[in-house]
């Protein structure tokens, strides 16, 4: 015969694998690589300064954040 499995409810409380800080950093990791975007679509002048150094760094920066973001751990509480 087999087994029958019952979903019973559990009184745990849910662990969430994101932090409210693992959010907020997130989102700042968002806003820092829209940033880049805007600063490399800046002027009409295609060999600028801002187009081809900065942007890309501020960009990239955005994606270091994001990863930060994901890998931290949650405090202990």
């Amino acid at each position: 015969m087999a087994k029958s499995t019952t979903n019973k409810p559990t009184d745990t409380p849910v662990k969430f694998i994101f932090d409210k800080s693992n959010y907020r950093w997130f989102i700042i990791s968002i806003a820092v690589v829209i940033l880049g975007f805007v600063l490399m679509a800046g002027t009409t002048d295609i060999y600028s300064n801002t187009k081809i150094v900065l942007a890309p760094i501020v960009v990239l920066t955005g994606f270091g954040i994001g990863f930060y973001a994901i890998l931290k751990k949650p405090e202990a509480k």
